[in-house]
């Protein structure tokens, strides 16, 4: 099955029916296919999916990396937790890569002073965020700076 497209005889012959009984399949909507001049054409995925194989997998996304992570920082007010979160979410979105998705949530827990991020992306985008978060929450001129914040 090395082609990509199949004639309706091709596919009976490989499936063991009749060819009526592809076009029937293809008429009633079980099979998709695509007419081209007087004859169906089948493509090898639309044939995958009537005999329940799965998809072939691309090599890109069998590599696809994802990485979870939470992040607490303990002495946030509120007034700090809505600042770090709008900083962070604001990095997040002006240097989003539609290919690498980065998600963010945060979470404040105003009577603990507790801040959490819930980070999911891959590797690279995760780890830019984090390096962000460090140099907000460590650096002199931090928003926390004088509040007591640290990761």
């Amino acid at each position: 099955m090395g082609n990509d497209m199949y004639s309706v005889e091709q596919v009976a012959e490989l499936l063991g029916l009749h060819v009526r009984t592809v076009r029937g399949y293809i008429r009633s909507g079980r099979l998709r296919a695509v007419r081209i001049g007087k004859q169906y054409r089948i493509a090898r995925a639309d044939l995958d999916a009537l005999t329940g194989r799965p998809a072939p997998v691309p090599p890109a996304a069998a590599l696809a990396l994802e990485v979870s992570s939470i992040v607490q920082v303990d002495g946030v007010d509120r007034a700090a937790a809505d600042r770090l979160a709008t900083f962070v979410l604001a990095g997040v979105n002006t240097h989003h890569d539609p290919t690498r998705p980065l998600r963010v949530q945060t979470v404040h827990d105003e009577e603990r002073h507790r801040m959490k991020f819930v980070i999911l992306g891959d590797a690279a985008g995760t780890a830019d965020l984090l390096r962000l978060l460090d140099a907000v929450l460590t650096g002199r001129n931090g928003l926390l700076s004088g509040e007591g914040g640290h990761a």
